[in-house]
């Protein structure tokens, strides 16, 4: 078992990544006093793990209740958080009580949001059950819901208590969702570590295809470049703000479908792919390494834009980026294969040309430096 510590004074907590849930309930109850548990999970993952998170948690003397959500980012919502609120009172959480988020980005997202705001706020931990949260939505304490205007545009920044990573757990997850994750992996490479970048370049098969040896190194090295930014940056008053690469297009794409035609890690995928392009065409980035960078997008796999989207909706969509400063957007440009920049005095005139290129060319076309 790995130990990743997030140093955050009176709010540090550790990251442990083991290949199961063996142990969970022990390490649990030296972290929480026995009491109730509000166990949020969705239908997906709940069926596969649920009982056996749930029995170790009785082991450990907790009293756990099961709340059930629908899989899937439409459940990110004010309305499904009322939902958990009612299970909490119902189950007679106190301000003792915890709540346990047992999947993916969203139901981290969510049962983070619920803790952070019922009764003034309660524990909560992180048990991510796919590749995305365990390297990014798990870790730094940003917890939300979505609003029909944006993504992410209510929440609170509120840490967990103890994040677990299970790596067992992703042998049942699906290859869109594997991959949705690796494009957040792929992104620490690309914006602060060259060493994690040239290692997925060489062991990408083996990563690919599980390697626990590997695999639990890629995971490991992702949470503490997390760490390390949170650490420095817990609200994202600076240098956290580079891990926003890729998000102000994948963010915009993402609301501008409703969020059902893009998982997370797609729309971030395509933009950091328009990242590339747009520090290409101001010279900010060489091509050698923008070829680097878009080698390696290209076996995450970039997904196709849905047919019949039209550029000025998605540009509309990122004028609602909570990131922007005022009138302009703020996007974080590669400069070098582990090395990007804030840029925020690009024009709509400088954004459509590249957002269309995607809207209407082709993957290889997009994959390229040409």
């Amino acid at each position: 078992m790995e130990t990743i510590k997030v140093p955050l004074k009176e709010r540090s907590y550790e990251i442990r990544i083991a290949h199961s849930f063996e142990s969970f309930g022990d390490v649990v109850r030296s972290a929480l006093p026995a009491g109730r548990t509000l166990l949020v999970s969705d239908e997906n993952v709940h069926p596969l793990y649920g009982d056996t998170v749930r029995s170790l948690l009785e082991q450990a003397g907790f009293h756990v209740t099961p709340a059930v959500i629908p899989a899937g980012e439409e459940s990110k919502t004010l309305a499904q958080a009322d939902a958990l609120y009612t299970a909490a009172i119902t189950a007679g959480l106190d301000r003792g009580s915890a709540v346990i988020a047992l999947g993916g980005g969203v139901v981290g997202d969510l049962a983070g949001f619920v803790a952070a705001t019922y009764m003034r706020g309660v524990p909560y931990i992180q048990l991510p059950t796919t590749l995305l949260s365990q390297v990014d939505s798990s870790v730094g304490g940003k917890v939300a819901v979505n609003h029909r205007l944006g993504k992410n545009l209510i929440g609170a920044f509120y840490q967990p208590r103890l994040v677990w990573i299970a790596t067992d757990v992703l042998r049942t997850l699906p290859v869109r969702e594997f991959l949705s994750g690796a494009a957040e992996v792929v992104k620490y490479g690309a914006i602060m570590s060259e060493s994690l970048f040239c290692l997925l370049e060489e062991k990408w098969e083996a990563f690919r295809s599980l390697d626990n040896r590997v695999l639990t190194g890629v995971i490991a090295a992702c949470c503490r470049l997390k760490a390390r930014v949170v650490a420095e940056d817990e609200r994202e008053q600076g240098l956290r703000a580079i891990l926003n690469f890729g998000h102000t297009i994948g963010h915009a794409l993402e609301a501008a479908t409703a969020y059902r035609y893009y998982l997370h890690g797609e729309a971030v995928l395509a933009g950091m792919v328009l990242a590339v392009h747009l520090a290409l065409a101001r010279g900010l980035l060489g091509r050698e390494d923008g070829a680097r960078l878009l080698k390696l997008f290209a076996r995450v796999g970039l997904k196709t834009a849905p047919p019949g989207l039209a550029a000025q909706e998605v540009l509309a969509a990122m004028q609602q980026d909570k990131k922007r400063v005022g009138e302009r957007l703020v996007f974080i440009l590669p400069v070098a294969v582990g090395q990007v920049r804030t840029c925020d005095y690009l024009t709509a005139e400088d954004i459509l040309p590249v957002i269309r290129r995607y809207l209407t060319g082709t993957a290889e076309d997009l994959l390229t430096c040409e």
